[in-house]
This record gives C-alpha cells, sequence and structure tokens, in this order.
C-alpha cells in the first residue's frame, strides 16, 4: 500500500483516539469521585496509549502526526446515555482498525492496529457493562452552571492545559534530541495532572469544564520548538500567580500555587534545555 495512504489512515486513527480520550474524560470528570470515573479513566489512559503509538509509528514512515480531534459522540441526558455514547464510539474504532487490518500489507503496522482492536473490543464491553451499573448505582452528572471570576479562571486555566499537552506531544514527536523528547513527554503527563486537578475543581463548585484548546505551536526544529514552549510557560506561570492572588478560597489558592510552581520548573528545564540545544547548533555551524 501506498506510504502516503497508511499515514492518512493512521490520523484518522489518531483523531478517533483524540475524541474517545476528551469524550472519556469529560464523562469521568462530570460524574466525580467513584469507582466507575476511575475505571473510564483508565480506559482513557490505554486511549492515550494508542494515540501514542500511532503517532511514533507516523514519524517513522516519514509523516506528521494530526492534532485534529475526531468526531465526538456527544449527548444524553442520563449518565446511562454516555456510556452508550462511548459504545458507539468504540465500535466506530472497531470498524475502523478491522477495515485498516485487511488493507495494509505492512506487518508491523498490522500486528500494532491488531493489539489496538483488542483493547477497544475490550472498552466496548466496559462500556456496555456500564450503561447498567450507572443505572442501577444511580450515577449523575455533577456539574452545574455556575459562572463568576472564578470559573472563568479556571475556564482558562483549562484551555492553556490542554492546549500545552497537545503541543508538547507534538513536539516530542518531532523533534530528533532524544533529551528533548524525554522532557516533553514528561511535562505533558504533568500539565496533564493540571488538567484534571482543574476540570474537578470546575465540577465541585458548579461548574461545566470544557475541554478546547487555542492555536497550537508546530514548529519543526527543536530550538524553536523549545522558545515556545519556554513562552507560554513563563506567560501562564505569571497568570496562576495572579489568579492565586485574586482567589480568597484557601483550597483554590494552594492550587494555584502548586500549578504555578510546576510551570516554573517547566519554564526552567525547557531554558535549559534551549540553552543546550543553541549550544549544539553553535558547535555544528563551526
Amino acid at each position: 500500500m501506498d506510504k502516503d495512504k497508511t499515514i492518512a489512515w493512521l490520523n484518522q486513527d489518531i483523531a478517533g483516539e483524540h475524541a474517545a480520550i476528551i469524550q472519556y474524560l469529560t464523562h469521568a470528570y462530570a460524574m466525580g469521585e467513584g469507582e466507575m470515573a476511575c475505571e473510564i479513566e483508565a480506559i482513557t489512559r490505554e486511549e492515550m496509549r494508542h494515540l501514542d503509538w500511532l503517532a511514533e509509528t507516523i514519524v517513522e514512515l516519514g509523516g506528521v502526526p494530526t492534532l485534529e480531534r475526531g468526531k465526538m459522540r456527544s449527548g444524553g441526558q442520563e449518565v446511562a446515555d454516555w456510556m452508550a455514547n462511548n459504545v458507539r464510539l468504540e465500535e466506530d474504532g472497531i470498524k475502523r482498525y478491522r477495515e485498516q487490518i485487511k488493507s495494509i500489507d505492512d506487518p508491523g503496522i498490522r500486528r500494532l492496529l491488531q493489539s489496538i482492536l483488542s483493547d477497544e473490543e475490550s472498552h466496548r464491553a466496559d462500556f456496555q457493562h456500564f450503561v447498567a451499573k450507572s443505572r442501577q448505582e444511580g450515577a449523575r452528572d455533577l456539574r452545574g452552571n455556575h459562572q463568576d471570576r472564578t470559573t472563568r479562571i479556571l475556564a482558562r486555566s483549562i484551555e492553556h492545559e490542554y492546549t500545552v499537552i497537545l503541543q508538547y506531544m507534538l513536539h516530542s514527536y518531532m523533534t530528533t534530541n532524544q533529551e528533548v523528547k524525554k522532557k516533553l513527554e514528561d511535562r505533558a503527563i504533568n500539565e496533564m495532572q493540571h488538567l484534571g486537578w482543574l476540570s474537578e475543581k470546575m465540577v465541585d463548585i458548579g461548574g461545566h469544564p470544557r475541554i478546547e484548546h487555542t492555536e497550537l505551536d508546530q514548529s519543526v526544529a527543536t530550538a524553536d520548538m523549545l522558545r515556545a514552549d519556554l513562552q507560554i510557560e513563563q506567560e501562564v506561570a505569571a497568570e496562576y500567580d495572579s489568579a492565586a492572588r485574586e482567589t480568597e478560597e484557601p483550597a483554590l489558592k494552594k492550587l494555584f500555587l502548586r500549578i504555578r510552581d510546576h510551570e516554573i520548573y517547566h519554564s526552567e528545564v525547557f531554558s535549559d534545555l534551549l540553552e543546550k540545544e543553541s549550544k549544539d547548533q553553535s558547535n555544528d555551524e563551526k
């Protein structure tokens, strides 16, 4: 099969995995703490691994992983409706992977897709179980429509975290510097933690977290990536510091300061990496 066609198909898969990640996280956050929410988050982590494997394969083929998010199956008044939508989303993926396995002639890629397919079939069964379980346990949507200065700050923070997660993931896939790659992966994982903390806090105060992102930097040179990542970390660290000073709620202040300190650390890591990358470039030019 033509390599470009394979890359295009794998990017369709990434978009589908991306949609599943955000759909499932949205459901888990909306349900609050509990066994089922934890199980859904575990499924989400498996979808994140799928996305990572697919992206790495695309880069090996000479392509660029997409940042697009596929179509989500949203809607539904009850948690059981959400779980039924998750079943349907898994079925969308199962159908797509089965078709690709039949058509792609690369044995390594077929093995990868077969492994992902096995996971998706297991996820479908899990969500089918959750349809009945959510009705039995009376699971409900804990989100509200409360809006004030605090929810606006949280919304902006959630938007930032989602943006940098995607940006750092893309940069980690595209850089050829293995040290930078590892550090970007670590930073992306930390930002995922922030996204969860902020979204859960939004639900706690009666708000409605929405996971959307702003414009992403898609630089291809490692030094340019690091400059963009350093700039956004410095800007947002200042925003978290300002938010902490504005809020009077002790728990929220503590959360903002904790994330601020993480962002300061990230900026220091990126600064060190950029200095080292610049020195390496300078030596190569001599």
